[in-house]
């Protein structure tokens, strides 16, 4: 009733206010916080997965940071997150404003983007494995020499297949994310721009671009923390070969635990990779400004 009388509605007394939050509290604690804690105490024992735990100190440390494979294992994972990123991030923009638009038309569009996303991981990398093999992939069925390459077998074309598989099946959700932020920006800075006779790139460039900063921020946020975990679809599509060209962190922590039943190791891989996460978000929210979840926000 109090739309009709005029009056605000009323808010919730701040003693309820912690009770309100304390559901997801619960679950966060539950399903993040103890499993933290349990890996990285897990880090300090020697276990295979099956028989008794043993406490060994730093043993599982420093045999994971004086590995050689370690730090090719960082480094194809940053380059995958880096070269990711500058595919996914260009793209998802485009469609993200292009999506953004009133035509009827736009609206179907969009749901066929975002079938990709809907797909499983894996099921995507059996997919595009057996299209891309050589012998009886499209490439031959359609005899094309151009596609009856060795993607998969090749370490630079292995890794571009990656990239790409990984941008196709991402670049959906944040044009999402891209669209909603396009549709805040007030429709009057448009308006003005265009009694200024500003074409659409130069709205874009000048206005489209800096209204979407906290967006691209977030949304890299998520592209890049996200990509730290990628496992399911590598494992299918490559094993992380040929060699080790694909072997990202996640990989070596599955197959140091899973396959080499080391579970020590793989607990510090682990949190060698919440470590870098919670770097990279911190860094990138540091980018984005301190208000760039208060104060300021996109339309506003």
């Amino acid at each position: 009733m109090s739309s009709l009388t005029g009056r605000p509605p009323r808010r919730p007394p701040r003693s309820i206010l912690p009770w309100l939050a304390a559901p997801a509290l619960v679950v966060f604690v539950g399903f993040a916080v103890i499993p933290l804690v349990g890996v990285f105490a897990l880090s300090f024992t020697t276990w295979d997965g099956i028989g008794t735990i043993h406490q060994s100190g730093l043993t599982s440390w420093r045999a994971v940071l004086t590995d050689p494979g370690l730090p090719h294992a960082l480094w194809v994972t940053f380059m995958v997150m880096a070269v990711s990123w500058a595919v996914q991030t260009p793209l998802s923009i485009l469609l993200g404003t292009f999506l953004a638009g009133r035509q009827r038309y736009r609206a179907v569009l969009g749901v066929v983007y975002f079938v990709p996303l809907m797909l499983s991981s894996a099921a995507i990398a059996i997919a595009y494995k057996a299209l891309l093999d050589p012998n009886f992939g499209l490439g031959a069925g359609l005899k094309l020499q151009l596609l009856s390459q060795d993607w998969l077998g090749r370490p630079g074309l292995a890794f571009g297949i990656v990239v790409f598989v990984v941008s196709w099946q991402f670049i959906p959700f944040h044009s999402l994310i891209y669209q909603g932020g396009v549709q805040q920006i007030p429709k009057s800075l448009y308006e003005a721009a265009q009694l200024d006779g500003a074409g659409r790139i130069r709205q874009f460039f000048s206005i489209t671009l800096p209204q979407l900063r906290y967006t691209i921020i977030t949304s890299s946020t998520l592209m890049v923390v996200g990509s730290l975990t990628f496992f399911d679809l590598i494992f299918v599509l490559t094993e992380g070969g040929p060699g080790d060209a694909t072997r990202v962190l996640a990989l070596d922590m599955y197959k140091r635990g899973f396959q080499a039943s080391l579970m020590g190791p793989a607990s510090v891989i682990a949190v060698i990779l919440v470590l870098v996460g919670l770097a990279l978000a911190l860094l990138l929210r540091r980018l984005g400004g301190r208000d760039a979840g208060a104060s300021q926000l996109e339309g506003a």
